[in-house]
């Protein structure tokens, strides 16, 4: 019998596995699009980083899970553990999150219903990850509570 942690791994690499097919599939979606060659990798490297470090990062999510962890994701992970953080990488995160869930919506793996509350999600919270990152990168605030806005 597998402990928690052992369990946690397995479903993972599962997981993994599963989401390599996934972003070939959402590559050949994108491709089918006209979208350039940069732009495709932008997505499928911004996706990637998504489904198979934040969702996996504390407990095994698979991507359909995930959609209502947008918020989480750009608005406080993204900006802490991800060196590159910017204004601008968040607005491409943002971008491609709602490409990838449109793909999955297509596919039958998220309802209408949750596609759209993640396109309302981004556009009302968008300027305040924007700000908020900003404020992280501002050598000038000192107390993290004013980056997080508490």
């Amino acid at each position: 019998m597998l402990d928690d942690y052992e369990q946690y791994e397995a479903d993972c690499q599962r997981i993994r596995e599963a989401n390599a097919q996934l972003l070939a599939d959402f590559e050949a979606w994108l491709i089918r699009k006209n979208l350039t060659f940069k732009t495709i990798k932008k997505h499928i490297d911004n996706i990637d980083f998504y489904i198979n470090q934040f969702l996996l990062y504390e407990d095994a999510v698979e991507p359909q899970e995930g959609i209502g962890a947008i918020g989480m994701f750009l608005g406080y992970w993204f900006i802490k553990k991800a060196m590159w953080a910017s204004a601008t990488s968040i607005r491409s995160n943002a971008a491609s999150l709602k490409k990838f869930y449109t793909f999955l919506h297509e596919r039958g793996m998220v309802s209408a219903e949750d596609l759209k509350l993640l396109k309302e999600t981004i556009k009302e919270e968008l300027p305040e990850w924007v700000e908020t990152v900003e404020r992280y990168d501002d050598p000038d605030i000192t107390d993290m509570d004013e980056v997080w806005g508490f």
